[in-house]
């Protein structure tokens, strides 16, 4: 039975792309699948994938690269699909079996939060060290799997000769509830989901509230968070909005299993992404969007390059300026007074979803990639 292993220091061991996704998709076709995360600590195994995962990120290079090795030394895999670059530059150190390194690029590598630690004249030095970091596990990768076209660079470019795909981040159906709702003519939840930040666009998101508020009193308001501040910043800014904002009918829950993340929202009527359009959002395509349209729900985002190029909105929601308050408001007022807009743009979400952007529609195209990456 062929071997596959998926390596990540940054990702959990129950990710969503790699243990929901991809891991159980290859356990499926018959393959025998583990996975080692450096950043929570388990041992044991779920629906049959074996899982070794360590609470080790605070630990040295070196120290991780050691485990990683010595879980490949165990396992001796036939192909290794590995998150991030010291994944795959461990894998590669390791010579005793050859083995496929496939390096799956989801995220960007330097990342802004990366950089956000470091001093402002020290980010400069540190994104070149990171940006060879990158270059080097590309070297080493046999194959790559990118998440996007961004994230194509600059990989893609560097090393042409080297097999790769486009693998977007759509959701198996199983994990997706439908929920469309009937609008409400004087009632109206709107929603936030994932970090609670000022550049992931909580701010932006109350203030369209608070003017949607002013300009139609008649309508109750409801809000629904989900997710929670990950630093001690964001915590205390947040607490800072909710004084300001203090408003009846707002409900916070905190961060729910993958599994039951579609069920946090199904009550809602509308979802909201407000981040800033900074270069790294700008061509980032939000996976929210399609759990959203999968729901069944019309949506409000940031006018991002990213979304423009791969998906046409207009049919379940709109494209805004996060900042423009007034616009994002008359869109919810504009709601409100057909509902029947409303109900159009919830019904073809679903058709969207369904029909285009649904893990069926490439799981064969990662299947197939990963056995022909293994080598004979």
């Amino acid at each position: 039975m062929l071997k596959i292993l998926f390596l990540t220091t940054a990702h959990r061991y129950d990710d969503d792309r790699i243990f929901y996704h991809q891991a159980k998709e290859l356990k499926e076709k018959g393959y025998l699948v583990k996975i080692c995360s450096l950043c929570s600590e388990y041992n044991r195994s779920i629906d049959g994938i074996e899982i070794e995962s360590y609470s080790i990120l605070e630990k040295s290079s070196k120290k991780k690269s050691e485990i990683f090795q010595e879980v490949i030394r165990s396992f001796l895999p036939d192909c290794i699909i590995c998150s991030e670059p010291l994944a795959v530059i461990a894998s590669k150190k390791f010579k005793e079996k050859k083995m496929s390194i496939i390096y799956d690029i989801t995220e960007w590598y330097p990342s802004f939060r990366m950089l956000q630690s470091y001093s402002f004249f020290s980010r400069f030095i540190h994104a070149i060290k990171f940006f060879l970091i990158q270059i080097y596990a590309g070297f080493c990768s046999t194959h790559f799997i990118f998440g996007e076209v961004s994230k194509k660079f600059p990989l893609a470019y560097i090393f042409p000769f080297k097999k790769n795909i486009l693998l977007p981040y759509y959701p198996h159906q199983s994990y997706v509830k439908e929920s469309i709702k009937e609008l409400k003519e004087k009632e109206i939840n709107l929603c936030y989901t994932g970090r609670i930040s000022k550049e992931d666009g909580i701010e932006n998101f109350f203030k369209a509230a608070h003017l949607f508020r002013h300009n139609r009193p008649e309508v109750e308001l409801k809000m629904t968070i989900v997710g929670a501040p990950k630093r001690i910043t964001d915590k205390e800014y947040f607490s800072h909005l909710l004084k300001e904002y203090n408003w009846e009918n707002i409900s916070i829950r905190n961060y729910v299993p993958f599994t039951e993340f579609t069920d946090s929202y199904t009550d809602v009527d509308i979802c909201f992404d407000l981040r800033e359009r900074n270069f790294e959002y700008n061509h980032c395509l939000p996976i929210k969007l399609f759990y959203y349209a999968g729901s069944g729900k019309p949506v409000i985002y940031s006018h991002l390059k990213a979304i423009e190029n791969h998906i046409d909105i207009s049919k379940f929601g709109y494209l805004v300026d996060p900042e423009d308050a007034y616009t994002i408001s008359s869109l919810i007022e504009n709601y409100i007074d057909h509902p029947n807009l409303y109900d159009q743009h919830a019904r073809f979400a679903r058709k969207l979803f369904t029909e285009n952007f649904n893990w069926d529609i490439i799981r064969d195209l990662f299947t197939n990639f990963i056995r022909q990456s293994i080598k004979r």
